[in-house]
């Protein structure tokens, strides 16, 4: 087999200190997405279309099928093995009260992942795949362990409300960590990316990064987040529409938007999304936050989209008005609202299952089983 080219994190004339978005290693990433092969698109549709079943009759199960085939570029694929990296930062917008929780419990959830005792924890023992935490802007030590990366950029973001979340220098090295994970990914041999984040405020962020983007209202992409009440939900849209209101003037590019109301977790998991398409492994999106996030990548690098696979749509409403925008369906509709990859961890085994049957049924002619149609 031959070893895939990985990617540098930054090109040699981007090494020395980023005080401009001028020659970021995006456009390095961007010019290593080759499209999508073809070749194989009529044998992957004929396998599919002459397995012992009728026409069409696994439904969703061969469209995930053909995805994941073509994007390997096989008519025989590889079985799904896959890699999920759950990035974890704090947000200095959570001064603003915009959460039900108070900034804290990002540590205390990050410690209860690496113990096991959390959603995302059980569902990789149980579906048996990778499961890396990845501390980018943690507001705390969380010590050593296995499963534990050490990238954090700093404490948590700023407080968008009042200045820009990150520095560009900030922001492109979480990308360049997510991307680092990616290429972890592609070299241990993982064949498919799961997405996942944990961060007190998130949802903040990423809805002011959708409304930026997307140009729409922030009330109508704004949800409870984990909980708030009425009033709550509120005053976080008030929070994204004077921040909308300072930023729109002098800011342009999705990247500077990213950077001036995103989080560090969702920078790095734009850098984690890019870089499946960069190292040719489709990815498994999770919910709103990682939705946001690859919005942010798509929106940088249209090339990114067809590797992409919406898990499930969760109850925050801006996630609907995101797929709708990047045309991704989501696969699971079990009103989800966890975050922490929960989603694409429940929707991993579906991916399995498509690809395990595509390549394990037999077909008609193999079964000597006569098609509808025969004598």
């Amino acid at each position: 087999m031959t070893k895939k080219k990985t990617p540098p994190l930054s090109t040699p004339e981007e090494t020395g200190p980023l005080d401009s978005l001028l020659h970021p290693p995006v456009s390095w990433w961007a010019r290593e997405i080759r499209p999508v092969e073809e070749g194989f698109d009529t044998a992957i549709r004929y396998r599919l279309d002459h397995l012992t079943k009728p026409l069409g009759s696994l439904g969703r199960i061969e469209e995930v099928a053909f995805w994941y085939s073509r994007l390997h570029g096989s008519d025989r694929p590889p079985a799904p093995k896959g890699f999920c990296a759950v990035f974890a930062a704090d947000h200095g917008v959570v001064a603003e009260g915009i959460s039900a929780y108070p900034q804290s419990v990002t540590l205390q959830m990050v410690r209860n992942y690496l113990a096991g005792g959390a959603a995302i924890s059980v569902l990789s023992q149980i579906h048996g795949f990778t499961l890396r935490i990845v501390d980018v802007g943690v507001n705390g030590d969380l010590g050593t362990h296995p499963a534990l990366l050490h990238r954090k950029v700093r404490n948590g973001t700023r407080n968008f409300a009042v200045e820009p979340a990150m520095l560009p220098a900030e922001g492109l090295q979480a990308m360049e960590a997510g991307m680092e994970l990616a290429v972890q990914a592609s070299e241990s041999g993982c064949s498919l990316l799961l997405t996942g984040e944990m961060g007190i405020g998130n949802t903040t962020a990423a809805s002011a990064l959708a409304a930026a983007l997307l140009r729409h209202p922030p009330e109508d992409l704004t949800g409870s987040g984990a909980g708030l009440p009425p009033e709550g939900r509120l005053r976080k849209i008030r929070v994204i529409d004077q921040a909308l209101a300072r930023y729109r003037p002098l800011l342009a590019s999705p990247l500077d938007w990213l950077f001036a109301v995103g989080g560090l977790e969702i920078a790095a998991l734009a850098g984690f999304i890019i870089g499946g398409a960069v190292r040719r492994i489709p990815v498994i999106l999770d919910g709103f936050i990682t939705g946001a996030a690859a919005l942010a990548a798509v929106t940088l690098i249209p090339e990114v989209r067809p590797w992409l696979l919406a898990s499930h749509m969760s109850q925050e409403p801006g996630h609907r008005r995101i797929l709708e925008h990047l045309g991704l369906s989501p696969l699971l509709s079990l009103d989800l609202r966890l975050g922490e990859g929960s989603g694409a961890a429940l929707a991993y085994p579906l991916v399995v299952s498509s690809v395990e049957l595509y390549n394990r049924m037999a077909t008609f002619e193999e079964a000597r089983v006569s098609q509808a149609g025969e004598g």
